[in-house]
C-alpha cells in the first residue's frame, strides 16, 4: 500500500494543503484556501463593522482556519484520486506568533456574541505590532531581574511574540482577558480542532513564549512583576505540558472528519511554525545552511552545533527544528509586503517594476531605503520602526524605488547574515524558499550580491506544507524521524545564484550607507521614528476614541 501525507500550512493570506507521497515527497495535489477576512487591520468584520482599529493592528477571524479544513483538505484528496485510507499522518504548520485568546472548552472569543465587538477578543496576527508597550515593558523587567531567557532572544523579546500580545490583553481589555480561558498558538488551536484534544508544542513556545526543555516558563514573579493579574497566565491560561515536533497530538475526531474527508483515526502531529517546517522540506538538516522563507515576511532559520549568543535573533532553541541541532531563528518584517505596497501605490504590476528594475545598475537610482515599512524584526527587535527612502528627486521612477527596496530587504538580510558570523554560528549558503524566490530572479540575484553568499532556490515550491506533510508522515509512522523523512522526501534545488563581482564591490559600497542609516534611526541616534508614530496614535486615538491605553495594574 502506497503511504501519504497531508501537509496543510496556514499563511497569512490563505491556508493550502498539499498532498505528498511519503515515499518519495512528490506533490500529488495542492489546493488553497483565500481567507474571506483575511488581515483584518482597519475594522472588525462585527455587527455594523464600525468598530476601527489603531495603526500596528492585525488581527484575524479563526472561522477562516476552519474553511481551509473543510474547502483544501477535501479538495487535494478529490484531485489525487487517493483513499483517504491510505493516508498515514497529517501535518499543520502556522505563522507565528499568532495568538488566539479562548474559552476553557476552545471557542474563540470572537465567536462569542458579546465579545465580538471587542477588538482583544479576535486572533492578533504574527505581524500585529500595537503591543510595542508591552514588549518595551517585558525587556525592562527581564533585564532588571537578569532573566536567563533575555540572551536566548538576543537581548529583546518583540512585540511580535506571545507573552507580549497577552499582556497588551490584559492592559488594554482586562474583562476580555477575565474570560480567557486560554490563550494559545494558533497552531495549538487548529490541531485542537482536527483532534478535540488540546495539546501545545514545544517549537512555538521556546522561540515565542520564554520556554526551554531545562528551565521551563519564567517563574510566576516575573509575570507579577510585569502585572500581578498576569502571575499565573501559564498556569490558568496555557500549559506547561509541550510536545516535541514529530511527536503525536493525537488522531482525527469524527469531527474533523466530516470535515475534511480524512478517515477518523488518521494520526496528526503536533502543531509547528511555518519557517521552521520548511527547513526540512528544502533538505536542510544540518549546520550553516541559512534558509529563508521568502513571502510577506522573511523567516531565518540556522542550524548550529553549538549554542551562542546572537544579537536580535528571535530566539534559540536546542532541538527546536531538528533533533541534535541548535535553532536559530531572525527575520524581517516586512519584504514582500514592501513591494506589495508600492505596486498598490503607483499602480503598475510586478513584472512591469521589476522588468524596468532590472535595466539598472546598482547606485544608479541615487536611492537608498530603510526596510522597516513594517518595524524591525532583527536585529533591533522594534515595531515603532518606520521605512526611510532617501535621494528622491522629480526624476525619480516608480521602479528605481522598486530596486531600492528589494535593495533594502537584501541589506536587512546581509546585517542579519553578519550578526550571526559575529556571534560564532556560521553561515555558508542561503536556501530561499516560499512565494518570492520563484517570482522574481532580479530579487535573489541582488540577494546573492548584497550578501556575497550563493543562494540556491528550494525545489518545492510548498515548501511549509511539505514539511508539514513530512512531520504528518512522522507521526504516522511512515519515516521514524524528520531527519529521515527530510533524506527521502525532499526534492533537490532548482536555482542557484552566486554573487556577481562588480554588483557586489557596489553594493558594499551601498550596505556602508545603510548602516550609518540603520544605526542613527535604529539604535537611538536620531528618534525621529518613533516621535512621528507616537504622534499618530494620539491624532488618531482622538479620532476614533479606542481604547489603548495602559490600565494600571
Amino acid at each position: 500500500m502506497t503511504a501519504y501525507a497531508v501537509g496543510i500550512d496556514y499563511g497569512t493570506e490563505s491556508a493550502r494543503a498539499v498532498l505528498v507521497d511519503c515515499a518519495d515527497g512528490s506533490e500529488l495535489a495542492t489546493s488553497v484556501h483565500v481567507y474571506a477576512n483575511g488581515v483584518i487591520d482597519e475594522r472588525l468584520p462585527a455587527p455594523d463593522d464600525d468598530v476601527r482599529l489603531e495603526p500596528d493592528w492585525a488581527l484575524q477571524d479563526p472561522r477562516d482556519y476552519v474553511a481551509a479544513l473543510q474547502s483544501a483538505v477535501p479538495a487535494v484528496l478529490r484531485e489525487a484520486g487517493v483513499d483517504p485510507d491510505d493516508v498515514v499522518g497529517v501535518g499543520i504548520d502556522f505563522t507565528s506568533c499568532t495568538m488566539l485568546p479562548a474559552l476553557a472548552d476552545g471557542t474563540p472569543l470572537c465567536m462569542v456574541e458579546d465579545l465580538r465587538r471587542e477588538p482583544h477578543a479576535w486572533v492578533k496576527l504574527w505581524k500585529h505590532h500595537a503591543a510595542q508597550h508591552e514588549a518595551d515593558l517585558i525587556n525592562a523587567v527581564g533585564a532588571e531581574r537578569g532573566e536567563p531567557w533575555v540572551e536566548r532572544y538576543g537581548g529583546r523579546y518583540s512585540s511580535e511574540w506571545f507573552f507580549a500580545k497577552a499582556l497588551q490583553i490584559l492592559d488594554e481589555a482586562p474583562h476580555v482577558y477575565a474570560r480567557a480561558g486560554r490563550l494559545l498558538e494558533a497552531a495549538d488551536w487548529i490541531v485542537w480542532q482536527l483532534t478535540g484534544i488540546e495539546t501545545r508544542n514545544a517549537c512555538t513556545a521556546g522561540y515565542k513564549a520564554m520556554w526551554t526543555p531545562d528551565d521551563g516558563f519564567p517563574d510566576s514573579s516575573f509575570f507579577a512583576a510585569l502585572d500581578p493579574r498576569f502571575a499565573d497566565v501559564v498556569d490558568t491560561r496555557m500549559s506547561r505540558t509541550l510536545l516535541p515536533l514529530g511527536s503525536r497530538a493525537g488522531r482525527i475526531c469524527s469531527r474533523a472528519a466530516a470535515r475534511t474527508g480524512l478517515t477518523p483515526g488518521t494520526p496528526v502531529a503536533v502543531g509547528n511554525v511555518d519557517a521552521h517546517a520548511s527547513v526540512p522540506a528544502v533538505g536542510v538538516t544540518d549546520a550553516r545552511r541559512l534558509v529563508a522563507i521568502m513571502g510577506t515576511s522573511t523567516c531565518d532559520i540556522l542550524l548550529g552545533d553549538t549554542l551562542a549568543s546572537v544579537a536580535g535573533m528571535c530566539g534559540v532553541v536546542e532541538d527546536g527544528v531538528v533533533p541534535g541541532l541548535y535553532g536559530y531563528e531572525a527575520g524581517q518584517s516586512g519584504v514582500g509586503d514592501i513591494f506589495a505596497w508600492l505596486v498598490d501605490t503607483v499602480g503598475l504590476p510586478h513584472e512591469v517594476l521589476t522588468a524596468e528594475a532590472s535595466a539598472l545598475r546598482p547606485g544608479e537610482s541615487g536611492l537608498l531605503a530603510l526596510d522597516w515599512w513594517n518595524g524591525n524584526r532583527s536585529v533591533l527587535v522594534d515595531g515603532d520602526l518606520r521605512g526611510l527612502l532617501v535621494g528622491m528627486t522629480l526624476a525619480t521612477r516608480p521602479a528605481e524605488i522598486y530596486r531600492a527596496l528589494i535593495e533594502a530587504t537584501a541589506f536587512g538580510m546581509r546585517v542579519i547574515v553578519e550578526a550571526f558570523e559575529r556571534a560564532g554560528v556560521a553561515v555558508e549558503e542561503i536556501v530561499a524558499a516560499g512565494g518570492l524566490p520563484d517570482r522574481n530572479p532580479l530579487l535573489m540575484q541582488i540577494y546573492a550580491d548584497v550578501c556575497g553568499l550563493p543562494i540556491v532556490v528550494a525545489g518545492s515550491r510548498q515548501a511549509p506544507a511539505l514539511g508539514a506533510a513530512m512531520f504528518g508522515a512522522v507521526a504516522g509512522g511512515a519515516h521514524r524521524s524528520i531527519v529521515e523523512a527530510s533524506a527521502a522526501m525532499a526534492p533537490p534545488a532548482r536555482d542557484r545564484y552566486t554573487p556577481e563581482a562588480q554588483s557586489a564591490s557596489a553594493y558594499d559600497t551601498l550596505f556602508c550607507e545603510y548602516k550609518r542609516l540603520h544605526d542613527l534611526f535604529g539604535r537611538g541616534g536620531d528618534d525621529v521614528m518613533r516621535r512621528l508614530k507616537s504622534l499618530q496614535h494620539e491624532v488618531k486615538r482622538g479620532a476614533v476614541g479606542f481604547r489603548a491605553t495602559r490600565v494600571p495594574g
